[in-house]
């Protein structure tokens, strides 16, 4: 994976643009598409002048992986927050993630689903940096549904047929498949499909 380069020499910016751009990036990518942001469009959103861009980052390119990193970090302790719990079972604590992710798409109207899936349909053929970064993330995310899963067959509530690993990584794909269903219909149905075949049928 290419390193990312160091802030450009030239006067210091402002402490926080960098964090304004990369949280002003994470919502216009989300809303249009990486295709569909243009890095005037994200200084524009960050009301910082374009050359404070180039301070941070050299491309357009790694300023996305940046951005990704921003998405999962956020993710991941969205998942933290459900799935670690001690006094709920664990089953039922995925079943509450899902619950809590599907009212949100509802309430969103479906129009934007994971980022990092986005990132995948639209980008990942094009780049390798964006392709390592999404890899990465996408495994961290399977460490903690793993570390749940593997919690639940150990009290019995899910069958040990298959291990712990393999069942994480079949629960995020078929999420990230639902979610780009879920966008091309406008509709809950493909995340209620999913729930319902997961968690009566795999998870038993």
């Amino acid at each position: 994976m290419k390193s990312r380069s160091s802030a450009r020499p030239g006067p210091k910016p402002k402490i926080g643009t960098r964090e304004k751009l990369i949280q002003s990036g994470l919502r216009a990518i989300h809303a249009s598409g990486y295709g569909g942001t243009s890095i005037q469009s994200i200084v524009e959103m960050a009301d910082v002048p374009k050359g404070s861009f180039y301070n941070f980052f050299s491309s357009k390119e790694e300023f996305a992986a940046e951005v990704i990193d921003a998405y999962s970090a956020r993710e991941q302790d969205r998942l933290r927050c459900f799935l670690e719990g001690t006094d709920t079972p664990p089953l039922d604590r995925l079943k509450t993630y899902f619950d809590n992710r599907i009212e949100s798409f509802r309430n969103s109207q479906y129009v934007r689903g994971c980022l990092m899936g986005n990132f995948s349909a639209e980008a990942a053929d094009q780049s390798a940096l964006i392709r390592e970064s999404l890899t990465k993330h996408f495994g961290a995310w399977c460490d903690l549904f793993e570390a749940c899963i593997a919690e639940a067959q150990a009290q019995g509530e899910i069958s040990n047929q298959f291990p712990a690993s393999l069942l994480a990584k079949f629960l995020l794909n078929s999420w990230e498949g639902a979610l780009l269903r879920m966008r091309a219909e406008k509709s809950d149905t493909p995340l209620l499909d999913f729930k319902e075949i997961v968690f009566k049928k795999i998870f038993e």
